[in-house]
Parts: structure tokens; C-alpha cells; sequence
């Protein structure tokens, strides 16, 4: 019964210590199968006597002698198995930056603090909706934010009595299965190439089935404004009231294109671009779990670059990690990434800005052409100067460059924030706005650049139009009048008579644009005062000399001086003089309407009306237009 033992024998078969030892193993088994399919593998060739004497070649004729007089103790670890996981370690491809520290927690998920918020006090009052929508730019972690929630709902704990939480385990089966993909109740659906109403078909029928091993069957439907119309109506009536077992995640860039029905079935997150300067904290941390050290500047142009998507910036920063590596240094440097994005040189910039506001005309062509010989675009250097120019506006409003990366790019910036005029600021904006359109459509963008930076030279310290017309007016009032007083035989004056000073009309119009420059500054009270208060007595550049109608006795000098200063950047000297002046605009008004009703009652047609009805009065209809009112126009 040895040959051949039958069911009957004393030793069970799971017992058969022999049969296990002489039965075939994995590997033998597979190269039979291979033999088989593709005939026996051509004979090794004979080893040399050298490699024959060597101990690598001897080592394994001995090894199944020393097994089988050690049958009993542990084997040790082989050398060669070692060597082996070793190299199909080191063998394993490389994985990308944005796959390798794609988040994996919600503590991970950068610039989504409200929804996190959101999520987690739905989480903790059980009050979770059955849909979700995602949207957004790309790379700001949509399909990451869904994979998330999966989680949350479905993570069971380390000890497997969990419930849903904001904060998965990620070391329970469902957590690691979702992670890897793998989670057979977490379907993941690409509408791009699932469009058809057979594919959503598939989805209506499954739902009804209960989730095989997790809490919640969940649908992640990524870019699913691709479904067809047919597809989203068939959809609709299993998106509104799904199983309590189901729940959907959607994802998508285009949100206008979904249909308003699916809008109104789900609840929706608007996933933000991340600023800036949390990209660049963030690519800072991914560099130093990477060993890599890199450049704030070098930090800071990817994340400009990336414009708010973490997947675009952490491809960015793993090209030039690798364009690091190339050149033997292994630093991240602001110069060696400028030129893998075709930037424009920071300082370069700001020697093509001080060019032009000196008018140095051949120093800003041979900064151009030094730009152009290094590999910069001619379009980049434009949107580089608009870059650097918008940054001094901001830094005019908000008195100082706080986002400089040097002091010494902080210094120029606050320089010429403090000594250009808002006015200059925007027309260069302007100037440039319009060159880099040219720039963009010319057949010479170099042509077209030079062309550009030269006008906006010549144009840098021309006064706008609102300081032109001022000095027009001052040299209009300075200008010497003709005295008509004697005339030559052809009847022309001959002589000329001192300048008179300005007309009144022309003080008083002067005036009240001075006042509507202290309101538009935010100084309305400032502004009451001077139409009520100031009776200007004389007005020149930077000077006013005023007095005060009857009942107004404080001394309001201090005040004018500091609002007209505001107004205008200029320094004015304010006296307070006894005497009569000019009359306040208040007065000027008042008078004006007395005028007009004056005239209103001598018309004709109201001298007849008062002759027909003694009794009639006019009644002034102060009412806006827009409110039924006639403003000035009068009736019976």
C-alpha cells in the first residue's frame, strides 16, 4: 500500500511529508509549461576550466548535499537572493513627482481648507449627501479629492471597527485598496472614452446590487462632462435617488457644460487655483524629502509658472530637477530654470525699465538684443515688463514690494513706486499692453519689440492729459493781455498791458475741479467744507489765499493744506485772509437756481398763467428723473 495508498490509510494525505518533498515546485513547474509551448531551452555551453574551479559555479552542485543533512535546521538567506531583491528594487521605473506625492490624506490636500471643512462636519453629523461634484482647474486635485472621500467613507480603522471619518487610517484593507486601485466596490469610470448610454446602463443595473465588502459602492466619474446628452438623462432618475448604498463622485474642468438637471442633484465643490506662494512652500518640502536643494527664486518661477495647478508645477519642478542633474551641479537654480521656461531675466527686466524711463535708447536695444541672443522670446520680454510693471502698481496701493524675493529687487520696485505718478504707471501699461499684441501678430517679433520699447521711451515722461490741461490753463492765465487802449494806422493795438490775472470764471472753475479731486481721494467731508466755506481770494500753482463767509469763524488753513495736498502730490500754501473773496460754490449755486427761477416766473407763458389764475404757484419738482421726478422743469 506504499505505491499506492487509498483513502483508507492510517496517514492523512496533508500529513504526506514525502509527497510534499517530492512534489514539483513553482519554478519547475513553469519551465515545463515553457518547454512545452516552446521546446526544451538550447543547452548551456560548457564551462571553461577556470570558471569550473570557481567557487560562484561550485556553490550550487554542494547546496542540495548541505539541505539534506540540514533538513531540520533554518536555512539561512542566500547571498544571490539578496543581490536578487536588490536588483528588481533598483529595477522598478521611475514615478513622476505628481503620481509619487500625490495626497493621500486630506491633511495632505493643500489650498481646499473649506471644503476639507466642509466634508468633515457632514462626516461628523452624518448628514452626507449621495453625489458629489468636483470642479476646477486642472491639477488642483479633483480626482485625488475623490479618492479622498472614498476613503473616508469606506475606512473601517486599524482595529476594523471604524466608521466614515475626515480622517482615513490608510492601513485598513479599504484604505490600501483604494489606494492602489484595486477596491472592488470603488469604480472608476473615464467618461471621455465611456460616453454612450450603454456604458451609464451598466452603472443603472449595478447599483441595485449591495457593496461586496465595503460600507459604500462608490462611482467616480472623471471628466464627466464628456457623457452624452442620451447619457446623462438616462442617468438622472438613479442620480436622484440612488440606493442608500451608493454614492457617486463626479469630476470634471467644464462645469458649464454640464446639464442644470445633474447640477441640481449633486452637491457641488469648487475646487481654488493654489496661490503662489503655497506652491512654492509645497514644492519646497517635496525638494527636501527628494534631497534635492533648490533656489527660492528657482521655487518661485514654477510656481508662477504652474498658475494654480499642483500636477503642472510638480511636473514642471521634476524637469528641472532632471535639468539640474544634466548639468553636474544638483541644485535647482533660479538661472537654470529661466532658461528651460524661456524667461526673461529678473535683472535684465529691470535694466530694460531703467533704460527706458532715462530715454537711454541704444543701452535698451542692446538689452533687447543680449535678451535675444540668449534664447528669450521676444514675447516673453514684454510679458515680463508688464509683469514687473503691474508689480509696481501694486507695490504704489499697497506701499511696499512684499512679495520681492531679494532686497534688491524690493529696492527698485519701491524706488520707482515712489518716483513715478499712478498716471505714469498705468500709460507704460498701457504702452506695453498694446506692444505685446503687436509682438504677437508681427512676421519680426524682434523688430516688432524693439519697435515697441522705444515708443514707450519716448512716451515714459509725457505728462496725462489731466496735467496738460492744467498747464495749458496756467499758461493761458499767465499769458500777457492786449491793451486796445492805442492803435496804429491799421487799426491793430499797439501797446501791451500788464496781465490782469485770471478771470473769476476761470478761478471758479479752477477751483471746483480742485474740490472734485479732494472727493474723488476719499475726502467728501474735506470736500463739503471747501463749496461751503472758502471764498477763494486768489489762486495761483500751489497757492490759495481764501476767506470765510459770514458765521463760519474756525480756522480751516491746516486742513485745506492737507487735503489739497493729497489731491494733487503737491505742496500748497494756504492762507487765511480778511476780506471779501470770490463766492463759495455754494453760493455760486444758490445764486445760479435763484436765476433760473427768476427766468422761469418772467416767461411768458407764466405771466399768462398767473394772469388767468392769481392764485397759481409754481412748484419746483427737485425729484430725480428716474423716481418720476421733473427735476428742473416747472408746472401749474
Amino acid at each position: 500500500m506504499d505505491d499506492s495508498r487509498d483513502m483508507f490509510s492510517d496517514t492523512p494525505p496533508w500529513d504526506d511529508k514525502e509527497e510534499e518533498e517530492a512534489a514539483a515546485t513553482q519554478a519547475e513547474l513553469e519551465e515545463a509549461g515553457q518547454a512545452s509551448m516552446f521546446g526544451d531551452p538550447a543547452p548551456k555551453s560548457a564551462p571553461s576550466p577556470a570558471s569550473a574551479l570557481s567557487p560562484a559555479e561550485t556553490a550550487p552542485a554542494a547546496e542540495p548535499i548541505a539541505s539534506k543533512a540540514t533538513k531540520s535546521q533554518p536555512a539561512a538567506p542566500a547571498a544571490p537572493a539578496a543581490a536578487a531583491s536588490a536588483a528588481s528594487v533598483s529595477a522598478q521605473p521611475y514615478r513622476v513627482l505628481a503620481r509619487k506625492y500625490r495626497p493621500q490624506t486630506f491633511a495632505e490636500l493643500i489650498g481646499q481648507e473649506a471644503m476639507v471643512q466642509t466634508l468633515a462636519n457632514a462626516i461628523k453629523r452624518d448628514r452626507l449627501a449621495h453625489a458629489f461634484l468636483m470642479t476646477g482647474v486642472r491639477g488642483v486635485g479633483k480626482t485625488s479629492t475623490a479618492r479622498l472621500i472614498a476613503k473616508a467613507l469606506n475606512c473601517i480603522g486599524p482595529d476594523g471597527q471604524g466608521g466614515p471619518t475626515i480622517d482615513p487610517c490608510g492601513r485598513c484593507e479599504p484604505c490600501e485598496a483604494i489606494a492602489e486601485g484595486r477596491h472592488i466596490d470603488v469604480i472608476e469610470m473615464d467618461a471621455a472614452s465611456h460616453t454612450g448610454v450603454d456604458d451609464v446602463r451598466e452603472i443603472i443595473e449595478a447599483v441595485r446590487y449591495a457593496a461586496v465588502s465595503a460600507r459604500y459602492k462608490i462611482y467616480i466619474i472623471d471628466e464627466v462632462h464628456m457623457l452624452s446628452r442620451n447619457a446623462f438623462n438616462a442617468l438622472l432618475k438613479t442620480l436622484e435617488e440612488p440606493p442608500a448604498h451608493v454614492k457617486f463622485l463626479f469630476a470634471t474642468t467644464e462645469v458649464d457644460k454640464l446639464p442644470v438637471t445633474v447640477l441640481s442633484r449633486c452637491q457641488r465643490f469648487d475646487l481654488r487655483r493654489i496661490p503662489s506662494p503655497m506652491l512654492a512652500e509645497h514644492f519646497a518640502k517635496v525638494c527636501g524629502l527628494e534631497g534635492v536643494e533648490a533656489e527660492g527664486e528657482a521655487l518661485a518661477m514654477v510656481a508662477a509658472a504652474a498658475e494654480g495647478s499642483v500636477r503642472d508645477g510638480l511636473s514642471i519642478l521634476d524637469q528641472a530637477i532632471a535639468h539640474a542633474d544634466l548639468d553636474g551641479e544638483g541644485r535647482v537654480l533660479a538661472e537654470k530654470v529661466r532658461d528651460m521656461l524661456g524667461l526673461s531675466d529678473k535683472s535684465a527686466q529691470r535694466s530694460l525699465i531703467t533704460a527706458i524711463l532715462d530715454g537711454k535708447g541704444g543701452d535698451l536695444l542692446d538689452l533687447v538684443a543680449r535678451q535675444f541672443s540668449l534664447g528669450v522670446e521676444p514675447i516673453a520680454i514684454m510679458r515680463g515688463l508688464m509683469t514687473l510693471v503691474n508689480r509696481v502698481a501694486v507695490a504704489q496701493v499697497a506701499g511696499g514690494a512684499h512679495d520681492a524675493h531679494s532686497a534688491e529687487e524690493r529696492e527698485a520696485i519701491e524706488g520707482w513706486a515712489r518716483a513715478l505718478k499712478a498716471g505714469q504707471v498705468h500709460r507704460i501699461w498701457q504702452l506695453l499692453l498694446k506692444g505685446h499684441e503687436e509682438v504677437k501678430s508681427a512676421p519680426d517679433p524682434l523688430v516688432a519689440v524693439q519697435m515697441a520699447l522705444l515708443r514707450i521711451m519716448h512716451a515714459s515722461d509725457m505728462p496725462d492729459p489731466g496735467a496738460l490741461v492744467k498747464k495749458l490753463e496756467e499758461l493761458a492765465a499767465r499769458a500777457p493781455a492786449v491793451a486796445p487802449s492805442a492803435e496804429g494806422k491799421d487799426g491793430a493795438p499797439s501797446v501791451l498791458a500788464a496781465n490782469p490775472g485770471p478771470s473769476p470764471e476761470m478761478v471758479a472753475r479752477r477751483w471746483e475741479e480742485l474740490v472734485e479731486d479732494v472727493e474723488h481721494v476719499g475726502e467728501l467731508s474735506s470736500a463739503n467744507t471747501m463749496r461751503m466755506q472758502v471764498r477763494v481770494a486768489e489762486l495761483g500753482p500751489s497757492l490759495l489765499r481764501y476767506s470765510q463767509p459770514p458765521g463760519f469763524s474756525e480756522d480751516i488753513t491746516g486742513l485745506l493744506r492737507a487735503c489739497l495736498a493729497k489731491a494733487t502730490g503737491e505742496r500748497w500754501e494756504v492762507y487765511r485772509v480778511e476780506g471779501q473773496g470770490a463766492p463759495t460754490l455754494v453760493e455760486i449755486a444758490e445764486a445760479k437756481k435763484a436765476a433760473e427761477s427768476d427766468a422761469v416766473s418772467q416767461h411768458p407763458l407764466v405771466l399768462a398763467a398767473k394772469a388767468a389764475f392769481p392764485q397759481a404757484e409754481i412748484i419746483e419738482d427737485d425729484r430725480p428723473l428716474a423716481v418720476g421726478g421733473g427735476g428742473r422743469n416747472w408746472r401749474r
